[in-house]
């Protein structure tokens, strides 16, 4: 029996699930604005509909909390009463679309509510308890077509048709000869369909800045090779595909971690989930939540994922290799392709934590353009203290005392950032042939020219901020000193007045908080010929003023610049060997 007014455990599991059917919803309207705003061409919205959602879950965690607080008093949601409510929420979760979401949802609710000593399996969802295997919807996740009966053009111009499109198409049957004559040339020959050949289109687009993406999968014999097509918007409103992606690893690319989400109608998101894996099949599963917009999921696989690896290795977290950063300690773990990162208590830039806290913050909320890791943010992370090289131990008791406590046999670190590692651009240089320095200093520049045209300026622009990828691409990694770029001052050095002035060890000009003179870009950047000589070639208007004041006026009216998740090459009318007729 409960007390008069007390909530039974079967009504607290409604009130999470009621909670996390709010946050589901609002994500789902989210995705459906985006294809409103994509067909009228508002691009600046699509962005600002990708920042708010980002906060949709913990303003969804934080009403439901409230919510229980009010209906009940802290005894009730506090006592050994949790391992049944759990038990209650599993019983809601019967032919549930979203389980896994719920269930993550499930945790946040519990571990707000919860004191830490309650954190236990029986009382969170520390493994999935309902399975998402063969889960899908009514109509199912994706349409399925059969070229062998209908052929191929007819199959293609269906697809187009189901799209569902608002917006005219500019020239589809060109758009449509185009695809066929790339999957000509780029799939090779000979390239024989099975009986069973099929088409897999998923139902909804993916959208993100000034693309909507369909992401598709040929079924020939049973194996998968997957596709994507770039759907763009023309002045006039008219739609073109701008080209179509067969490689795999350009795939991945679309779908990276240096990426903003995308923003997709899903009412089953394990399906989408399996149905990008099939496509890319050594991406994790966390990367691919993350990417459709689902960080919190993202979180909690990437997490069981560590759990799982820590069971299955025995090496040692030891210090990052690279130059050691002013404002953060960073570790890894060598068999584990991700690095940890702390700020540190004893920083050699006068900056305060929140500062870094909010510059995280804004990267995680802005377009990330291709050319900005992508970050998980985790609290009270608990590792065996054994697994610990002990220098890393005294270097975090040294650096970052305030970020670690010791409890028996382990170290728990409170607050830190994980994100992809990649090889420091100064080492990546350091052992690159001429070949390799002259593609990693265009990719340099370009990840610069990219930053930019979302607004960013990385601020400390050296070599060792930047990462190389698997995928031979430069990300910016480092993020203390990032501003908008509309923020900053770009100036020319005013010519000295003196031969004195010249020989002046101090400069003779005044030099405001946000000033930003180009020029000595090259006095850090261009020090080695081998190095000075492929920027200047690919990149000598960045170490102009004027570059910078141009873009800074474009962004100012409003022009979002094209910055494509693939390369120039590949659109169809970069592409001679297509002959496009535009």
């Amino acid at each position: 029996m409960n007390p008069a007014g007390a909530l039974t455990e079967s009504q607290i599991a409604q009130i999470v699930l009621d909670g996390f059917h709010r946050h589901y919803g609002l994500f789902r309207y989210n995705a459906q604005q985006a294809k409103t705003q994509f067909e009228a061409g508002q691009y600046q919205e699509i962005r600002k509909l990708s920042r708010r959602r980002i906060a949709f879950y913990d303003e969804r965690v934080r009403e439901t909390c409230e919510q229980l607080s009010e209906l009940a008093d802290n005894k009730d949601l506090t006592n050994r009463r949790w391992a049944e409510v759990k038990r209650a929420f599993i019983m809601l979760l019967t032919n549930h679309r979203q389980p896994e979401l719920a269930e993550s949802f499930f945790n946040s609710v519990t571990t707000r509510i919860l004191h830490r000593e309650y954190f236990r399996n029986e009382n969170l969802f520390v493994r999935p308890a309902v399975s998402t295997d063969y889960l899908d919807s009514d109509p199912p996740s994706y349409r399925i077509y059969y070229p062998r009966t209908t052929g191929l053009r007819r199959c293609l111009i269906q697809i187009a048709v189901d799209l569902g499109m608002a917006c005219p198409w500019q020239d589809i049957d060109r758009d449509l000869r185009l695809v066929l004559k790339a999957a000509c040339r780029d799939l090779g020959r000979p390239f024989h369909a099975e009986i069973d050949i099929q088409i897999h289109v998923l139902r909804s687009l993916f959208y993100r800045n000034k693309g909507a993406y369909l992401i598709s999968r040929i079924m020939n014999d049973g194996v998968p090779l997957g596709f994507a097509v770039p759907i763009l918007r023309d002045p006039k409103g008219r739609l073109y595909l701008d080209t179509v992606i067969f490689s795999s690893e350009q795939i991945s690319v679309l779908f990276s971690f240096a990426r903003a989400y995308f923003m997709v109608d899903m009412e089953v998101p394990s399906a989408y989930v399996q149905f990008l894996g099939s496509l890319m099949p050594h991406k994790p599963n966390s990367e691919l939540y993350t990417m459709l917009g689902l960080q919190k999921q993202g979180k909690t696989l990437f997490y069981r994922d560590f759990l799982h690896h820590l069971k299955h290795s025995n090496d040692q977290f030891c210090i990052a290799e690279g130059i050691k950063g002013l404002v953060m300690l960073v570790f890894t773990l060598p068999s584990f392709p991700y690095v940890f990162k702390i700020i540190k208590d004893v920083r050699s830039k006068d900056v305060s934590r929140e500062h870094i806290v909010s510059k995280y913050q804004l990267v995680k909320l802005h377009d990330r353009a291709g050319r900005m890791a992508d970050t998980w943010e985790y609290s009270n992370v608990d590792f065996p203290r054994a697994r610990f090289d002990p220098g890393l131990i005294d270097e975090i008791k040294t650096l970052a005392p305030s970020m670690i406590d010791e409890v028996d046999d382990r170290i728990v670190i409170r607050h830190m950032y994980i994100e992809r590692r990649m090889i420091p651009l100064n080492l990546y240089l350091e052992h690159a042939t001429e070949a390799q320095v002259d593609h990693a200093v265009r990719e340099y520049g370009d990840a610069i020219r990219q930053l930019v045209a979302a607004n960013i300026f990385p601020g400390d622009m050296l070599y060792k901020n930047f990462g190389m990828t698997r995928y031979h691409r430069v990300v910016f990694y480092d993020y203390d000193e990032i501003q908008y770029l509309t923020e900053c001052r770009f100036r020319k050095i005013p010519p000295p007045r003196t031969p004195e002035d010249e020989m002046a060890s101090e400069p003779w000009y005044t030099v405001g908080p946000n000033d930003v003179f180009p020029e000595e870009f090259a006095q850090f950047l261009l020090g080695q010929p081998r190095l000075r000589r492929p920027f200047l070639k690919y990149h000598s208007d960045l170490l102009e003023a004027g570059y910078w004041q141009a873009q800074q006026d474009r962004i100012k009216h409003g022009i979002l610049d094209d910055v494509f998740p693939y390369p120039e090459e590949l659109r169809f009318k970069n592409r001679p060997d297509l002959h496009r007729q535009q």
